[in-house]
């Protein structure tokens, strides 16, 4: 309608008008809350670390005040540094004079003290040793020789297996790049090198990492129960898969181009663990005579479920899951008896649990999967060494998480595949009480294992 025609109507007309464009925009707003609400009905509440497997990095950070305000921290009462039980050197001061009246004091005078350490580091530079090899042409049979080389000083990279070590650790444990690494070896530790030469470095490590790699796997694979996650990794600019597969002694890691169940079907090699543990990925089943399921993965399914609006099956189920996980944090203080008495009991409330299909999808979906994987939900119960959430692997798999979002990617199939053995080394080795340095150092120089 034109200005003219609106001049026209009168102040009646005009408030007629207006009402029934308000009633009509109030029509199309009904119309729209109505669609946002069947949209937002079929998809869902939305994923969140809580209810999903959306990883903790990429949920909802709370400010600093809301933190504070969720979570006061407690008071503690105060600490202090202990004292070095064997320090290399002890300094001991006495005073000449009195301070006050000037008299001349002796040791005798001064029985107590107050003990404190003090800790720096000396100018570290490295250990160059020049190796002359004699050689000569023998006064009997007039042939030519020359003496062996050292053992473990062969001609070739002027690098010993401490420094490659050194540098795998920065490197892998650290995430510390190549440009980055050449500054602090030459201003830290006093070794000039090139990325060339870490590049080489590496590579010649490749074989004796990768043989210590192999027996952790043999390890693994001749474990009763085997444990397995895996995450999404970045090689040569294309998506691969690190798979980590881990028993209480042992932990391997492997990166391929799939995500697919022949990865475990290829390490396994024919061998079948008496328990798999794993969440509820497809590519994950199989591979042992049974399997448990991660608990943890279905707290999050059935809490989704809940924001979904199912009130019947889903906080029944989180409630039996959350009983179960409470057994099973103290079942080393219960006989089997009674282990075996709360797995039958557990059974038994699960019946009545999954007698009736609930009627919202994601419930819906998670009925389906318990009818048919119930045996695999409890078996932890009554087998002390199967843990009953898959958190160890993801523990595993966390520092190669660093690595990828600090890194980027791995450039090569040799990168990715050194990395991998090298966090399986570093890994196993904290099973065993060693520090990432000395696993290290001792799958480059096996010599160093005691006898």
């Amino acid at each position: 309608m034109d200005r003219d025609a609106l001049e026209r109507l009168s102040k009646d007309d005009l408030i007629a008008l207006v009402l029934a464009r308000e009633a009509a925009f109030a029509a199309q707003i009904e119309a729209l809350e109505k669609q946002i609400a069947e949209l937002e009905a079929r998809l869902g509440p939305p994923k969140t670390p809580d209810n999903s497997s959306l990883p903790p990095a990429q949920g909802h950070k709370p400010n600093r005040a809301e933190r504070r305000t969720a979570k006061k921290r407690q008071g503690r009462p105060g600490t202090f540094r202990a004292l070095a039980p064997e320090p290399d050197r002890i300094v001991e001061t006495t005073a000449q004079r009195c301070p006050h009246c000037a008299q001349a004091l002796t040791l005798a005078d001064q029985p107590g003290f107050h003990a404190y350490d003090h800790i720096d580091l000396p100018p570290t530079r490295p250990v160059v040793t020049r190796v002359h090899r004699h050689r000569g042409r023998c006064p009997c049979c007039r042939r030519a020789f020359s003496a062996p080389a050292p053992t473990g000083m062969a001609p070739g990279s002027p690098f010993g297996p401490g420094i490659v070590a050194l540098v795998l650790h920065l490197h892998v444990t650290q995430a510390i790049g190549f440009e980055r690494l050449v500054g602090l070896m030459k201003e830290v530790f006093g070794v000039t090198l090139s990325e060339g030469a870490i590049a080489n470095m590496l590579v010649r490590a490749e074989p004796k990492l990768t043989a210590a790699a192999d027996a952790i796997g043999r390890e693994v694979r001749q474990a009763k129960v085997v444990a397995s996650d895996e995450t999404s990794a970045r090689v040569a600019g294309q998506t691969h898969w690190q798979w980590v597969l881990l028993s209480s002694t042992a932990i391997y890691h492997v990166i391929a181009q799939t995500r697919a169940a022949a990865v475990v079907t290829g390490f396994l090699d024919g061998a079948v663990p008496e328990i798999w543990v794993a969440d509820r990925y497809g590519g994950q089943a199989g591979h042992g005579k049974v399997r448990q399921v991660c608990l943890a993965h279905l707290l999050r399914d059935a809490q989704y479920a809940i924001e979904e609006g199912e009130q019947i099956f889903a906080p029944a189920f989180k409630s039996l899951l959350r009983r179960a996980i409470a057994i099973g944090q103290r079942r080393e203080r219960l006989k089997d008896t009674t282990l075996a008495q709360y797995r039958a009991d557990l059974d038994r409330r699960l019946d009545p649990l999954l007698a009736r299909l609930p009627d919202k999808p994601a419930a819906a979906r998670l009925w389906r999967a318990m009818r048919r994987d119930r045996d695999d939900l409890f078996r932890f119960i009554t087998r002390r060494d199967v843990p009953y959430t898959n958190n160890g692997c993801e523990r595993a798999l966390r520092p190669s998480v660093i690595f990828r979002k600090v890194t980027g990617c791995f450039r090569s199939q040799t990168g990715a595949r050194l990395y991998a053995a090298a966090i399986s080394i570093i890994a196993t080795g904290k099973l065993a009480g060693k520090s990432p340095l000395q696993a290290l150092r001792l799958a480059l120089n096996p010599a160093l294992a005691p006898a």
